[in-house]
């Protein structure tokens, strides 16, 4: 059950907002001035605060403050309570953060409507998505006002990529958003000597060039699939439509397609501090969704995500196999003891 926060210094009002939110089934704490709302908050953490802006001890403007900058307090959604209904409150308000407004006389309706509209904003935000397509179509239908858009999501193109295909190259105008329906691929830079490193490795499931949409610039890396893949491409102003027209669904797809920043970071990381025989067994695991599978793995492809030659990449491969933590059969290579190479430490 939803829990409403209701500071209000007048009983007969405060009595008959409580009733009016009961009713609508919400559990509802009550406070009859500022500074005991803003002890109640901060305790009981509620789902909204409805609060009246004129009051003794301390003023709506004041509790709106100090929950402001408090860190579980801080995205409570706040709407204003109050006779006044002059312009210079109303800005006052919504520049301090205040969700809503509401003035006093009001509808029961009205007020129902304004806390149901600021719970289901709050709850988008809070919801976890799957991270592939459907999870992107959720996100769309859970949008208010984007059902036209989610149709033109579902009428997206769909492209077949062979193995070792540029999907797109560095420096080009970025059109779409990709997303990796099935099989692999890599993003690398290279360098004045044509050297590859490459920067991610994408797997069934995948959001890809998003940063570059996002900063609208061109893309700072290439594409390529590992082996035969299927993309399907999001037009560029619908991924822009999707993240400007509701700044909810904004916040949310940010969250769910940049999950992969922070692996960056830490494989650039590794790749500073850790060993060669670390590099290779790290690099080795991310080619594998699936750690039972026998993969293809270019050498190439695992000396440049390793950040080594290729030399001796290929050596501490027949290393890892003399020990008997990895097979290769026929080029294919398979994971004897995926746990083994993951915590090794030198």
């Amino acid at each position: 059950m939803m829990r409403i926060l209701l500071i209000e210094d007048n009983e007969e009002i405060r009595e008959n907002i409580c009733e009016i939110l009961e009713l609508d089934g919400f559990e509802v704490l009550t406070a009859p001035n500022g500074k005991d709302g803003l002890d109640i908050a901060r305790v009981e953490v509620p789902d909204l605060i409805v609060c009246d802006i004129m009051m003794p001890v301390m003023d709506g403007y004041t509790v709106l403050y100090f929950l402001s900058k408090e860190p579980k307090t801080a995205d409570i959604p706040f709407i204003f309570l109050t006779a006044k209904a002059e312009r210079m409150d109303f800005r006052k308000g919504m520049e301090m953060g205040a969700d809503d407004y509401i003035t006093k006389p009001f509808e029961d309706v009205e007020l129902i409507n304004a806390i149901r509209s600021r719970l289901k904003k709050k709850e988008l935000v809070r919801k976890e998505y799957s991270k592939d397509m459907n999870g992107l179509d959720q996100l769309v239908s859970d949008a208010e006002g984007e059902k036209a858009l989610k149709s033109l999501i579902e009428n997206r193109e769909i492209r077949d990529y062979k193995k070792k295909t540029e999907i797109y190259r560095e420096g080009d105008y970025p059109l779409y958003l990709y997303y990796l329906q099935s099989g692999k691929a890599k993003s690398y830079k290279t360098n004045e000597n044509g050297k590859e490193l490459i920067i991610n490795l994408y797997n069934e499931g995948d959001f890809i060039g998003y940063t570059d949409l996002i900063r609208e610039s061109n893309f700072s890396e290439t594409l390529s699939a590992l082996e035969d893949c299927k993309v399907v491409l999001i037009p560029r102003k619908i991924f822009s439509d999707l993240i400007l027209r509701n700044p909810s669904v904004s916040l949310k797809f940010i969250q769910l397609i940049s999950k992969n920043i922070q692996t960056i970071e830490s494989e650039l990381i590794k790749l500073a501090y850790n060993s060669v025989r670390k590099r290779v067994s790290e690099a080795l695991l991310l080619f594998f969704k699936d750690p039972d599978e026998a993969l293809k793995v270019s050498r190439e492809d695992l000396a440049s995500k390793a950040g080594t030659s290729l030399e001796t990449a290929i050596r501490t491969l027949s290393d890892f196999k003399d020990e008997k933590l990895i097979d290769i059969s026929s080029g294919k290579i398979s994971l004897l003891e995926p746990e083994k190479l993951r915590n090794m430490r030198n």
